[in-house]
């Protein structure tokens, strides 16, 4: 497969073929707001607080080009993973319109389902298998075929640093960067056209980084996946992405490669500055404060 020409993508059997002179993705005035009220706790003591507004995505729009890894970097608390919550179909816009490869997450919800997979921060399995049954699972949901599935499901776990030994014991007696390990091999296993990662490396130890960003960039390479990953460490975004949207207060404050981003605030005779000066000089604040100032809110 290339990335202008994409093969038709099966889920649960089902067959669904892109427009190949569609976007990957493209994002359109979106915004997403909650309410936030004195919780259960504060009602059983009588609070009556008015619930508060929240704009977690504020009329954020941008494309992302097939075959491309499109970083969204922030603090935490600032829209990213409501953002990918939205491209996977768990929530809906309350205005503007999510298209991935020309189907409206909305409208096309369950085609758009046959098209993608995401791997969140906090992934859910059932614990009590093994991370090959649960990879199996999976591949059956997706209607990959089982003898592939589980050859290319233990070349994925060996290749992201899983021992064999380890794909037959129960997933809740694995530590949590194994587990996330499991989860992108999950993802990795359906060979999606999209593939949505919300902070996949976060809690994982420096090798199991390098192991996790290099499948990565395999998966674009070697399967022409689109690749939209949201982080808030900069030297990941740097490394992977083609282009990064600096978010702050679920609005983009700027959007480009990371070369362009750091020539944008250079200064006159400075040397190359990296993405926490960039991150710095749009916003006024160090991301580490900026996710302690969001962690502080209410």
């Amino acid at each position: 497969m290339t990335a202008a020409t994409l093969e038709p993508t099966q889920f649960q059997g089902v067959t669904v073929t892109v427009d190949p002179a569609a976007r990957a993705l493209e994002v359109d005035d979106v915004t997403k707001v909650f309410s936030q009220g004195p919780g259960l706790i504060g009602r059983l003591r009588g609070k009556r607080e008015q619930r508060k507004r929240v704009v977690a995505v504020d009329h954020i729009s941008f494309n992302v080009e097939r075959g491309e890894i499109f970083g969204v970097l922030g603090p935490n608390g600032t829209g990213k993973s409501t953002l990918i919550r939205l491209m996977s179909t768990l929530l809906m816009p309350d205005s503007g319109t999510v298209r991935i490869f020309g189907l409206d997450v909305e409208r096309d919800e369950f085609k758009v389902k046959r098209l993608i997979n995401r791997v969140s921060v906090e992934a859910s399995f059932f614990k009590k298998l093994s991370p090959m049954e649960n990879l199996m699972y999976g591949a059956r949901l997706y209607g990959v075929n089982p003898a592939y599935a589980r050859t290319r499901a233990t070349e994925i776990l060996i290749r992201l640093g899983v021992e064999e030994r380890s794909m037959s014991s129960p997933m809740e007696d694995m530590s949590r960067g194994m587990q996330q390990k499991v989860a992108i091999a999950r993802a990795f296993l359906t060979a999606p056209v999209l593939l949505l990662l919300d902070e996949p490396t976060t809690g994982l130890d420096p090798h199991s980084k390098r192991e996790v960003q290099a499948a990565v960039l395999e998966i674009r390479n070697e399967h022409a996946a689109t690749v939209m990953l949201t982080t808030h460490d900069m030297q990941e975004a740097d490394e992977l992405c083609d282009r990064i949207a600096i978010v702050d207060t679920g609005r983009i404050v700027a959007l480009d490669t990371p070369t362009a981003l750091k020539e944008m605030v250079r200064l006159p005779g400075e040397s190359t500055p990296t993405l926490e000066d960039v991150f710095l000089r749009l916003t006024g604040k160090k991301l580490e404060e900026a996710d302690q100032e969001n962690e502080a809110k209410p």
